[in-house]
């Protein structure tokens, strides 16, 4: 092996305290620093950081997939270890690279190995993709691997605004693997503070019209199902190279401001940038440092969270809408199979990141969108993320609904209806109609899209808005970027009708996606139901038709159907407009909200339905219940 002599101009930080590692390195002849702040065993474990064959790059067939080699990047192939200089091209059957100087073969499997081993502590060598090529010594390689080592550069650093030295964190769930946004904050002579919304810079690793972008434009957005996601990027990319991960320095499209105490905006400003991630929080520990006012980076963390809930006063006070439904969760075991159904509540932790969101993606649409004086004062082609005012026939529908419960709604115009629907949603929290009337409040308002033709936000009460923070896993926000990057650089605007027709195709595959989100949701409610038949549940009636009464169970809010045909004790009849059936000859009725408790009789996974078995129903002022012949 050639490696020690080559890499010496390369400083090595050795990311691990394992003596074995230590003496890895030291058995080479590389020279090395412990680097105590930085903990790499979760992404490179002590076995090789080789993760099997990335489902995305199969779908390559025989195209090459061009990657250009910058000048003190290393390649590793089944063969060789290459300096850079040059390209690598990459297809489903192999690969190539061309101009780069060779450092070293590997003998063996065990010398592959060991060159693996040294690469993987380097501090400064961060994780890309490596391709190991299936062959005789290394037959524990059943197909491509990945791998390859990338260094950020000084020309990179250099072009950006360097926010390493600021305090940044990252809050996102427990289970997250892909962290596409990052929080700075820090305070400023003035005594106002500045805050940085980080964004992972997608587009500066992937250009339009390569393989990459041409798949992640197709796919337009990730898919989250219960048991596995569907990524728009490579996850190298996703979860790798772009994700903003602790202790590593990452490149970012920022949006920086400058807040008062009062959160009004006093400056602003977008760019690329490079930063460090000093911690990841999950919601539940930044929800702590919330709580108990104590833990690592407590008092930026409190800082943001008052200027958070400022900003968060001030959007309901402009006619904001509060929709927050509890999202279903899952535990699964090793296999899948779901083993607890529970809800994600919404706290404070999550609402401070919402709030930044929020402010970077409408900032961002203002900036673009509003017309400037003199020579600039045309109009720049920009994606929105746009929301319609409801429609009035829709509203009258739902305003007869909620009557039924005994709430009023009186308010016309479209402040003052979004300020009444904020009150009714605040009057139902915690009630059993809580579900039902919020899901049809939803279903009585347009659906957001993307469009170049800017209408504002009406539910976020928003004049400009558009998606900004997740180009991880949203297409729209590569395109955003791209934009912003060129009208940031003095560019024209750029042709309408092209982003036009992305933005339809990327409302499309939304509505595709959720789709497909909500039939996972349904299959594993399902499964889940499937070992408890004949199992008695306490519920309410959530939904009504010509055909059966839905109901949705008290503690997993699972929803299954009755069939009026098995309602034997009387003839039922459909009211459409009273949203109940009525017995025909006993006059018995069931209407939406009705507690009643069910028997379920039958669990069908591959039509995702459950039926049920009425059993009784409950007085609604008394609870006493009256049992179903």
């Amino acid at each position: 092996m050639l490696l020690n002599d080559k890499l010496e101009p390369y400083r090595l930080l050795l990311a691990s305290q394992s003596p074995r590692r230590r003496e890895l390195m030291t058995g080479c002849g590389l020279p090395y620093e412990l680097a105590e702040k930085f903990d790499c065993e979760e992404t490179y474990p002590d076995d090789l950081p080789l993760i099997g064959v990335s489902e995305y790059l199969s779908t390559l067939k025989s195209e090459a997939y061009p990657v250009p080699l910058l000048e003190n990047d290393i390649l590793l192939t089944a063969d060789t270890v290459v300096l850079a200089g040059g390209e690598f091209r990459m297809t489903a059957e192999g690969s190539t690279w061309h101009g780069g100087e060779i450092l070293g073969k590997p003998r063996d499997r065990d010398d592959a190995r060991r060159m693996l081993k040294i690469l993987s502590g380097a501090h400064h060598l961060v994780t890309t993709g490596v391709t190991l090529r299936s062959a005789a010594r290394m037959t524990h390689f059943t197909s491509l691997t990945y791998v390859w080592f990338r260094t950020l550069t000084d020309e990179e650093i250099a072009a950006r605004r360097d926010m390493r030295g600021v305090a940044t964190f990252t809050i996102d769930p427990a289970d997250a693997k892909d962290f596409d946004d990052a929080l700075s904050i820090r305070r400023l002579e003035n005594g106002n503070y500045e805050v940085g919304v980080h964004i992972a810079d997608v587009t500066h690793y992937v250009h339009p019209g390569d393989l990459i972008d041409t798949e992640g434009q197709n796919r337009a957005t990730s898919v989250y199902l219960v048991d596995r996601t569907i990524p728009m990027l490579p996850e190298r990319l996703s979860n790798g190279l772009c994700s903003l991960r602790p202790h590593e320095e990452k490149l970012c499209f920022s949006a920086v401001f400058e807040l008062d105490e009062q959160a009004q905006v006093l400056g602003e400003w977008f760019g690329r940038t490079v930063i460090y991630s000093d911690r990841r929080f999950t919601y539940q520990e930044a929800q702590e440092v919330i709580e108990t006012g104590r833990g690592d980076f407590a008092d930026e963390i409190l800082k943001l969270n008052g200027l958070a809930q400022t900003l968060r006063k001030e959007r309901f006070r402009n006619g904001s809408i509060s929709f927050e439904r509890e999202e279903a969760k899952f535990d699964l075991d090793e296999n899948g199979k779901p083993l607890r159904v529970y809800f994600k509540e919404m706290k404070e932790s999550n609402q401070l990141i919402e709030e930044f969101m929020l402010l970077a993606n409408r900032r961002v649409a203002e900036f673009v969108g509003r017309k400037r004086k003199g020579a600039q004062n045309a109009e720049r082609t920009f994606v929105y993320r746009v929301h319609d005012k409801p429609n009035s026939d829709k509203m009258a529908q739902f305003r007869s609904f909620v009557l039924r419960f005994g709430y009023q709604m009186k308010a016309e115009g479209n402040k003052a209806v979004a300020k009444e629907i904020n009150l009714l949603m605040k009057k139902i929290h915690g009630k059993k109609e809580e579900n039902i009337i919020s899901t049809l409040a939803i279903r009585s308002m347009a659906k957001a899209t993307y469009t170049t033709d800017n209408i504002g936000h009406y539910g976020l009460a928003f004049d400009y808005y558009t998606h900004f923070t997740s180009p991880i896993r949203r297409y729209p926000d590569m395109m955003v970027h791209r934009l912003l990057a060129h009208y940031l650089a003095g560019g024209k605007s750029e042709d309408k009708e092209y982003y036009e027709r992305l933005c339809e195709h990327c409302s499309a595959m939304e509505v595709r996606a959720a789709d497909a989100e909500r039939a996972s949701i349904k299959y594993k409610m399902v499964e889940f139901m499937l070992d408890k038949l004949n199992e008695e549940f306490d519920g309410h009636i959530s939904g009504i038709t010509e055909w059966g009464i839905y109901v949705e169970l008290e503690d997993t809010k699972i929803e299954g159907m009755v069939a009026l045909r098995d309602m034997t004790d009387d003839f039922y009849l459909f009211d459409e407009e009273n949203y109940s059936v009525k017995g025909r000859e006993h006059g018995r009725t069931f209407t939406l909200g009705d507690e009643v408790r069910i028997r379920v009789v039958r669990a069908d996974l591959q039509r995702k339905q459950l039926d049920f078995d009425l059993v009784a129903s409950y007085d609604f002022d008394t609870k006493e219940a009256t049992p179903v012949e």
